[in-house]
């Protein structure tokens, strides 16, 4: 177990500054704003005590209403499901509480800075993340068209592997991949504009696979299928090849994709936490407040209306939230940071809560499906011995069968319960689950892993039963998360640059967008609480606040940091 700031050996090249996902599109530094001294700003005091609604309890509508507390404001938070949102933690029987079905996301990069920041801030420890290949896994076994190779390191892989290894490190190289690393390790915010504003406009139209097939090192379609299946850091890429090739890169620029760790007891603990947290630094309320005390009955229930409503001494911009209680409240500014497309589905939108541009930007959004199953088990029996070849029994496996990524999770007792991820899969793969039940998967995935461990009872030690999820059947998220296609930069930049309303018509004032959907990194928790920080700043320039001018804040620097513009002609 590690203290609750992720480190990872050999991470940070000696003499260089970690990298930070704060680019490159809008490299402005959210881990500084949010470490400064003077706070994040603060409003008008004829506005504290002000009810501000928040819509969607995951960590962005979290992080929004607990800034807005500190600021003075009375953020009401609205969830149809429960807080945490895709910061999703099961508990499984018989199980200590270190070990955990992680039903969403499950491992955070060293360069998720400002997520750090809140996890650090209530006290969470973490553990290094068992991905293929990684210090932290004892074994992998890549498992492709019916053969079946063992590792403890890439060195232990055929050939063809290493070489697909470097072919991406090249392919990487050719859109200056260390040159943007570098820039944004110092903060070099001219060179990774300078790098990034030139790519967006050259790539926008190229997919993943697009991309690959024109680089020299993948001109073999072997080299390409090989990376599509096991991939390099959490494993397989192909789910990702129609996606937009700018996706990709936002993840190798900023390390999203290497030395990932866990939250020990489950990630749902930080939102949790962060609601029962009382901050020492509070304007207006009285010590010992917290979203828990503001709340004393719990969130109120999913929304089912949005409305502009003109209130009498308020200029445009007020927000009139219908919940499914029937109870209806009217705010001078919201937050929504509920999956997006539960704006054109899930609840009855005034058409003036958006300018036509954004309602299109939120038709367009492409989501990504996802599937898990976790079991329990009686111990880590994956790392006995084979006795006639000394290797663990089971390890961390990828294959090209229907359980794709299977991995094995451990608590501190080496000798207690543990559990198995018996499937990790995407898109396609994932929809070949979706008509099973629990324990059909179960019976399907204990078949396909068994043509891979013939030798295994994996079933004997099972303990309880499983547990799964498909995040495409979920009423409330209906997809795991939004995955940029060729062409939709400029749907992305509309949705990003919402926060910063003054360009706006009045009559589209006051409602703020969130969550990881609407930022660059979507899929990952530091988009989440990026994007919450532009709207608490959203909030705050719109009830007639500031930043402290030491600590300018994401909007006030936004012409200098602005995300490059492409042509609509």
């Amino acid at each position: 177990m590690t203290s609750a700031v992720p480190t990872s050996a050999g991470a940070v090249p000696q003499g260089e500054r970690p990298l930070n996902m704060c680019g490159p599109d809008f490299p402005f530094a959210y881990d500084s704003y949010l470490e400064h001294p003077a706070g994040l700003g603060q409003v008008p005091a004829e506005h504290h005590g002000t009810e501000v609604a928040v819509i969607g309890g995951g960590l962005s509508g979290i992080v929004t209403a607990y800034e807005l507390m500190r600021m003075g404001l009375k953020p009401v938070v609205y969830e149809a499901d429960r807080i945490g949102g895709r910061l999703r933690t099961e508990r499984l029987p018989g199980a200590p509480d270190d070990v955990v079905a992680e039903m969403g996301a499950m491992r955070f990069p060293p360069s998720s800075t400002a997520f750090w920041h809140y996890v650090n801030r209530v006290g969470l420890n973490t553990t290094a993340f068992p991905n293929p290949l990684s210090p932290a896994t004892p074994s992998t076994v890549v498992d492709l068209k019916g053969r079946t190779h063992y590792a403890t390191g890439l060195d232990d892989l055929p050939e063809v592997y290493r070489e697909v290894a470097r072919a991406w490190d090249q392919t990487l190289e050719s859109v200056d991949h260390s040159r943007m690393q570098r820039a944004i390790r110092e903060r070099d915010v001219a060179t990774q504009k300078e790098i990034w504003n030139r790519l967006v406009e050259k790539l926008d139209d190229q997919t993943f696979y697009g991309f690959l097939c024109r680089a020299p090192g993948f001109s073999s379609f072997r080299k390409r299928e090989i990376f599509g299946q096991v991939g390099f850091g959490t494993g397989g890429w192909d789910t990702d090849f129609p996606n937009s090739i700018l996706e990709i890169l936002r993840v190798t620029y900023t390390g999203a994709d290497d030395d990932h760790m866990s939250i020990v007891g489950g990630v749902d603990r930080l939102p949790r936490r962060l609601w029962e947290d009382a901050p020492d630094k509070l304007v207006h309320w009285a010590t010992g407040t917290s979203l828990a005390s503001l709340h004393e009955a719990g969130p109120l229930p999913a929304v089912t209306a949005l409305r502009r409503t003109a209130v009498k001494g308020r200029p445009g911009g007020n927000i009139t939230v219908t919940d499914a209680s029937g109870s209806t409240r009217t705010y001078p500014a919201a937050v929504f940071t509920a999956q997006s497309w539960a704006l054109l589905s899930k609840v009855d939108c005034d058409e003036d809560l958006l300018p036509i541009d954004h309602w299109n930007a939120l038709e367009r959004t492409h989501y990504m499906e996802s599937s898990k199953l976790f079991v329990p088990v009686d111990r880590a029996f994956w790392r006995d011995k084979d006795p006639e070849t000394g290797r663990d029994v089971m390890s961390m496996t990828l294959t090209d069968r229907m359980t794709r990524g299977t991995y094995l999770l451990e608590g501190e007792d080496p000798e207690g319960p543990a559990a198995i991820c018996m499937s990790y899969t995407w898109c396609d793969d994932s929809l070949k689950w979706l008509p099973l039940s629990a324990n059909e998967r179960l019976e399907v995935m204990l078949a396909s892993l068994g043509k891979i461990y013939p030798g295994v009872d994996i079933r004997s030690h099972i303990t309880g039963d499983p547990v799964t999820i498909s995040w495409e059947d979920e009423p409330y998220f209906m997809g795991a998360f939004k995955a940029n296609l060729p062409g939709h930069y400029r749907y992305q930049r509309r949705l990003f640059t919402h926060f910063r309303q003054d360009d706006l018509e009045e009559r589209h004032r006051g409602l703020f967008l969130a969550g990881d959907d609407i930022s660059w990194t979507a899929g990952w928790a530091e988009g989440a609480v990026q994007t919450a920080l532009n709207a608490v700043w959203g909030v705050m320039h719109h009830l007639g606040g500031a930043a402290d001018p030491t600590n300018p804040g994401p909007g006030d620097l936004f012409d200098e940091l602005v995300p490059v513009v492409l042509s609509e002609d």
